[in-house]
């Protein structure tokens, strides 16, 4: 009898712990989405802007190239950004253009023109992975990361450069095509931007890459952008520094400046 008893007991302790555990879980899940959605509306609003940027491809051994391209970003109501970034320099890129539609909930939608074949290449889903241009950057980085695209968790509060940060775990909704298992992603209490990303591979877990992403500016008196993007590939060594300059705000741009024409156009 009193076996039986301690049996139920037993089972009755390991159910309340278990219920505890999942409780506990659904909450971080749960303070990791809000994190997320908080960031999310912060840096909405802008409806478009461009921006320059300068690329810096540098390899294990130090050595560094250029490239300077000019980005168009717009704001698209209920779904993902649209993108348009085309190359100004070096001459062997010389009007190579970028065009990317973000969706919330649906594949992304990108193309690349070519200009010394004069075509349009349409990047596949399953491609998304790939370098994009010959950085340390895919694909599936250059998209807008929106919040539909991944499940959250909240991980635990540090400083990371002298900021109080979130630190959230993120996974992406898409498994097949992504290239990343998770990431871990630093985001600062105060104004809720991005501060570094840690890639994790699908192939045993191990850290790919990680972007640091500052310092910020404050443009409007109301949009924080930043200002240096910083790549670091712990794969291979290399590395690619993006700096943003000369953001425009308000410009006058819409629908028609992203289609599939507009990379015919865009030099």
């Amino acid at each position: 009898m009193n076996r039986i008893l301690l049996t139920g007991a037993y089972w009755i302790a390991l159910f309340m712990i278990m219920s505890v555990s999942i409780a506990s879980a659904a909450a971080q899940d749960q303070r990791g989405l809000e994190i997320a959605l908080e960031s999310d509306t912060r840096d909405s609003g802008f409806v478009n802007y461009t921006v320059d940027l300068k690329m810096l491809l540098r390899s294990r051994g130090g050595k560094e190239r250029v490239r300077e391209l000019r980005l168009k970003i717009l704001e698209v109501e209920q779904d993902g950004d649209k993108s348009l970034a085309v190359f100004e320099t070096p001459r062997d890129v010389k009007g190579t253009a970028f065009l990317s539609y973000s969706h919330k909930t649906e594949d992304d939608e990108q193309w690349l023109y070519l200009p010394a074949l004069k075509r349009v290449k349409r990047i596949a889903s399953r491609n998304r992975s790939s370098p994009f241009m010959g950085s340390e950057f895919s694909y599936e980085d250059m998209a807008s990361q929106e919040v539909e695209k991944f499940t959250y968790k909240w991980l635990r509060d540090e400083a990371l450069n002298g900021m109080d940060s979130f630190v959230i775990e993120r996974y992406p909704v898409d498994k097949k095509n992504s290239g990343y298992e998770r990431q871990v992603v630093w985001i600062d209490k105060d104004q809720y931007r991005t501060q570094k990303i840690d890639f994790y591979g699908r192939k045993n877990s191990s850290l790919l890459k990680t972007l640091t992403i500052g310092p910020y500016r404050q443009f409007e008196k109301k949009f924080w952008k930043p200002l240096q993007f910083n790549m670091v590939n712990h794969q291979t060594g290399k590395s690619t520094i993006l700096k943003f300059a000369d953001y425009r705000f308000g410009v006058d741009l819409d629908e028609r400046d992203f289609t599939k024409n507009s990379l015919l156009r865009a030099r």
